[in-house]
């Protein structure tokens, strides 16, 4: 967002998405998950900006009282770089880190237990959603259920399938809180930690230059360099 254009964005997604990505072997994944994730938004960005476009001159194509203006493609490219950016670094920091090492961290650098949970909790939200989906909609299959079928017969499986995914939901939050309460989640002062992720002198100095490369950009952006 600081640096701006298309070209900036591009050259820090290749740097601080795809490479890390192939050293880690995930760029597959990472491609396929991020597509599927930010696709919906990438197209809305996409259609309202090349048509509707506010002060475009420049007419590329023209469908009734629409026109598709140059200006609004350009703005639209510059949004998907930016939609291309956030997306692979989360999808990213999904794929190549566990999120118990996160809670651990975070609890070992003085945070509270409750904000670690929350951080966790909303890290695997998404996964564990999917997973039980697909174990229901199986399970919906295994009793006649056509999920398969034309656009109607698909609507028609909707609810069975949302229903328990959202009622599973619920009573696994329940089943947690239940469990966290027996292990003295809630009891004051912070916790003896056995084992928390390893932090190497090298990843300290590429995490502080990640943070001083922030304010840094913010003065090139408003110095007319970026």
């Amino acid at each position: 967002m600081i640096i701006g254009g298309v070209v900036g964005p591009v050259i820090l997604t290749i740097l601080v998405v795809f490479l890390p990505a192939a050293g880690a072997r995930v760029v597959r994944r990472l491609v396929m998950t991020s597509l599927t994730f930010s696709l919906p938004l990438a197209l809305s960005a996409l259609i309202v900006n090349v048509f509707f476009f506010p002060g475009g001159t420049t007419v590329l194509l023209t469908i009734g009282p629409i026109r598709a203006t140059a200006e609004g493609l350009a703005f639209a490219v510059e949004i998907l770089a930016r939609v291309a950016a956030i997306s692979g670094a989360i999808t990213l920091f999904y794929l190549t880190t566990r999120p118990g090492d996160v809670v651990v961290d975070l609890e070992r650098r003085g945070v509270s237990s409750r904000v670690a949970f929350v951080v966790n909790a909303t890290v695997q939200t998404v996964p564990a959603m999917v997973t039980r989906g697909q174990t229901i909609v199986d399970a919906q299959r295994s009793r006649g259920l056509d999920t398969q079928g034309g656009v109607w017969q698909r609507i028609r499986g909707i609810v069975p399938i949302v229903g328990p995914v959202i009622l599973g939901s619920i009573a696994e939050v329940e089943e947690r809180t239940m469990a966290l309460e027996a292990r003295g989640f809630t009891r004051p002062g912070r916790r003896t930690l056995l084992w928390w992720p390893a932090d190497r002198p090298a990843e300290q100095v590429v995490r502080w230059l990640l943070v001083l490369a922030v304010p840094g950009a913010i003065a090139a952006r408003a110095a007319g360099l970026l």
